[in-house]
């Protein structure tokens, strides 16, 4: 089923949790809504679901307007970051609710509710336990169970909102690379809510960021990390360094610092808000070095195949916390130390106004 919002409006008082927001989510795909908390992504998720209203606009299924049709009718599977589980009713009892809530006439036999339940606990690898109690299960099992529920009365569209937001690093992880195998079986339309960028980005096919009730930037995970087109996905968008600048011929001004780097699109004397990756960001400890930004380190943390160095900015950049990624031979050939006073050059630049 593809989904269609037109132009949705939603506001609780004064405060406006979507603004005119209209996207598509073709069929077939995964698709991630991406954002900081209050950003609308979990709104936007109830009113496609039927769960809130819009104040205006429409929910497209199929093409059709559904805007006031009822939940029910609606075929959506919905996927709590809590579970929602009935404590008193073992697994199997779980999976088969729905089923067993339609209306007679489309209720399956007691016969074909077994079997297909059956079928959705091995979908789900947990068909090992299904005389046992949510209580009795890890919260990762307990997660698995409430998407087989949701399945169970085969949903034209999935939505799943902070599915794993309640678990622990590791199940997450696990959780995610299971999520888009699922998905890769069975094809549904699925929308995810998640404020986890490393999450988006590793299990949906496309990712749309918003903030403030509007939506940033839409893509491939790899065109909104690579490409972002905002200082808020950049900055969203895993660790990045800002840099607080003005245009000066061919180079950037951070107070009196020289940052080499021709800005393209801007004039001499444009502020502009410049960004590096830790990647990005080399340090220079050559006393005579006159280009880059001073910065004095803080710490070095050198665990894994690289190396972390966070350093705080100074002069133009005071008050600014940096951080570098090195290889760790690259650190033990600088013999870096805490409390050096440093300065860091960018190899790259994504420059924006401000």
């Amino acid at each position: 089923m593809s989904i269609q919002v037109q132009n949705i409006h939603k506001a609780f008082g004064d405060f406006v949790a979507l603004g005119d927001v209209s996207l598509d989510f073709p069929t077939g795909e995964l698709v991630a809504l991406l954002g900081p908390s209050g950003c609308g992504k979990t709104t936007l998720l109830r009113i496609i679901a039927g769960l809130e209203s819009a104040d205006s606009g429409r929910v497209l299924l199929d093409g059709e307007d559904a805007s006031d049709t009822h939940v029910r009718e609606r075929h959506v599977g919905f996927v709590f970051q809590h579970y929602a589980l009935f404590r008193h009713m073992s697994v199997f009892d779980n999976v088969a609710f729905g089923l067993r809530m339609k209306p007679r006439s489309q209720r399956p036999s007691e016969k074909v509710i077994r079997t297909k339940v059956h079928d959705l606990l091995k979908l789900v690898q947990l068909d090992w336990l299904a005389d046992r109690f949510p209580a009795q299960l890890s919260g990762g099992q307990r997660q698995r169970i409430a998407l087989a529920r949701a399945l169970a009365v085969e949903p034209r569209v999935l939505l799943l909102d902070e599915p794993f937001g309640a678990l622990d690093a590791k199940v997450r992880k696990e959780l995610r690379r299971w999520l888009r195998r699922l998905h890769d079986e069975l094809h549904i339309t699925s929308i995810f809510v998640t404020h986890d960028q490393e999450e988006a980005l590793e299990v949906a096919d496309r990712v749309v960021l918003m903030d403030h009730g509007k939506v940033e930037q839409i893509g491939t995970p790899e065109e909104v990390y690579r490409h972002p087109a905002t200082p808020f996905v950049y900055g969203f968008l895993g660790a990045v360094n800002p840099f607080h600048a003005h245009v000066d011929g061919d180079a950037l001004r951070v107070g009196d610092d020289r940052l080499p780097h021709v800005a393209d699109g801007f004039a001499h004397g444009d502020k502009v808000i410049a960004f590096a990756r830790p990647h990005e960001l080399d340090i220079l400890t050559d006393a005579a070095a006159t280009d880059g930004v001073p910065a004095r380190i803080s710490r070095v943390l050198s665990f894994g195949v690289t190396a972390r160095v966070e350093l705080d900015g100074l002069n133009g950049a005071t008050g600014q916390h940096f951080e570098v990624e090195l290889t760790r031979e690259r650190v033990a050939a600088l013999a870096l130390a805490e409390g050096q006073t440093v300065r860091l050059q960018p190899s790259r630049l994504r420059v924006f106004a401000r």
